[in-house]
């Protein structure tokens, strides 16, 4: 039986993992919108199928992650699927599930990618990792972060044209950060673009970013 850990509602974590030996699991555009599409699906605390058999069933459709939904166990504020890891910015909105709910995510997703794939054995590095945030300047600092992690890795040059982040929603919208988004304290799209993109470089100056996002 899974533990459940001490994660109560309010909380605020930056959750991320990587693949096995750095394999790139989400290197295939499908495996990545798979993975954005398992964690839609299990954020709900009254799910009772799994969701390789929902999809089967035509018992699920998938809706922007950042938008609310009913019965949700997270709110996710920011996210990024890079070919060998994933980042989340999440709030807790069910108490003690956050575990259980990481764990039946990439426990599914790993069952996609082996049958797919025809291989077998463990597909995560470790368990997740998560790291609490405890402040205003924090939470902008990771949303940035994790943002910028396909301009850092020289994937492409402008983090809008990463298609699995959620940084293009944000800024084409107001209404995610003025209606949705509460927790960031920016609440026009453009000023957080500027936010994001006078900082281009700043993953790698890993000196300051490891202090505020890591420790």
């Amino acid at each position: 039986m899974y533990k459940k850990t001490s994660f109560i509602c309010q909380d605020l974590l930056h959750i991320f993992n990587r693949s096995i030996s750095h394999f790139k699991i989400f290197n295939n555009s499908v495996n990545a919108q798979r993975f954005i599409e398992i964690l839609d699906y299990y954020n709900n605390i009254k799910i009772d199928i799994k969701f390789s058999r929902a999809i089967k069933l035509k018992k699920y459709s998938y809706r922007n992650i950042l938008l609310p939904k009913i019965n949700s166990k997270i709110k996710i504020i920011s996210y990024c699927i890079m070919p060998d890891h994933y980042h989340l910015l999440i709030k807790v909105v069910e108490n003690h599930i956050l575990s259980k709910y990481i764990n039946d995510v990439e426990n599914s997703f790993t069952r996609y990618f082996n049958i797919k794939f025809k291989r077998k054995g463990p597909l995560w590095e470790t368990g997740f990792k998560k790291v609490q945030i405890l402040n205003n300047e924090q939470l902008l600092h990771v949303s940035r972060y994790i943002h910028l992690n396909p301009t850092t890795s020289n994937l492409i040059s402008n983090p809008e044209d990463w298609k699995f982040s959620s940084y293009k929603d944000i800024i084409s919208n107001n209404y995610f950060l003025k209606n949705i988004l509460t927790e960031l304290s920016i609440k026009d799209c453009l000023k957080y673009k500027k936010f994001v993109n006078n900082n281009l470089n700043y993953q790698k100056k890993l000196k300051i970013i490891k202090k505020i996002v890591f420790d």
